[in-house]
């Protein structure tokens, strides 16, 4: 039983700086881990790829010019988080990755600023940045790490779920999440349905949501496995499929009355309320190009 969230995670943090996959950033080395966070956010809002270690200080303005709020830098975040570097298998920065000194939602590590250079990427550095933070939660006994995607940023978000994170939320972000009470999943398309499967403990994978098309709507189905099942599972399956469905393009509403009542699950839970986020989540990812133009 974890006694205390704030010093299993700096035990955690400790256990993060001491593996082999990350290095903590050190004191004199805030400016170009914040040049690696722009790097990050030009190219998920702008779409466009810079070299963090190339960006001159005229370049620097332009660019957070651009992004607009989005873009402004935060001195003194080191108070709130550790930063590290992600090496590659030479020992070489090639990303980055920074965790929160306290926990999010029940007792989570959370995670922020994960980014993987361009030409370092394709070897699973990501993948182990986010294996590391795992495996420092799990032990310390606190249950896996979350994270937040905009939702704009189309290209994380797949990554995340390929990852095999659950959808846990979808407040000014699609927030995600790894957690040991939470098995693996897979969504697969089959006869013109998504099925959201989990896996099952003696083999194979079980299907416990399907979700198809009724005309333009959404027709979502619940198998016998899914309504035998309780706690994160049960809570978290809907809120994940939904956005499965929304990144296939697939409709989110079932019909009128399940849209009068879309409001409810405005934060997560049923698909409606992604359908009903939806235009305030593209709103806030497009801040930086509407600062750009001058629209905003």
């Amino acid at each position: 039983m974890v006694r205390s969230w704030d010093a299993a995670v700096e035990r955690a943090q400790d256990g993060l700086a001491a593996g082999p996959r990350l290095r903590a950033a050190v004191e004199g080395e805030e400016r170009r881990f914040a040049l690696w966070d722009l790097a990050s956010l030009v190219e998920g809002g702008l779409g466009e790829l810079v070299d963090p270690d190339a960006l001159t200080p005229g370049a620097e303005r332009t660019w957070r010019e651009r992004l607009g709020e989005s873009g402004r830098e935060w001195p003194g975040g080191e108070l709130y988080r550790r930063r590290y570097w992600v090496l590659d298998a030479d020992g070489a920065v090639a990303g980055t990755v920074a965790v929160d000194n306290w926990t999010k939602g029940p007792g989570q590590l959370a995670v922020s600023s994960l980014y993987v250079r361009p030409r370092a990427r394709g070897r699973g550095l990501a993948s182990g940045a986010l294996d590391a933070v795992y495996e420092a939660a799990a032990a310390q006994g606190l249950p896996g790490y979350r994270l937040e995607a905009h939702w704009s940023w189309r290209p994380a978000v797949r990554y995340y779920l390929r990852r095999g994170l659950w959808v846990v939320g979808w407040r000014g972000a699609v927030e995600l999440a790894r957690m040991p009470q939470l098995p693996p999943y897979r969504v697969r398309e089959e006869d013109g349905r998504l099925l959201l499967m989990v896996a099952d403990p003696r083999g194979g994978w079980v299907p416990i949501l399907a979700a198809g098309c009724e005309g333009d709507r959404l027709r979502l189905d619940e198998t016998a496995h899914y309504r035998g099942t309780d706690g994160w599972v049960h809570e978290y399956a809907r809120s994940t499929l939904a956005v499965h469905l929304a990144l296939a393009g697939r409709p989110l509403v079932r019909g009128p009355q399940w849209w009068a009542e879309a409001w409810r699950w405005a934060d997560g839970g049923e698909p409606e309320g992604l359908a009903y986020r939806i235009e305030q989540l593209e709103a806030h990812g497009r801040r930086p190009q509407l600062a750009d133009s001058g629209d905003g």
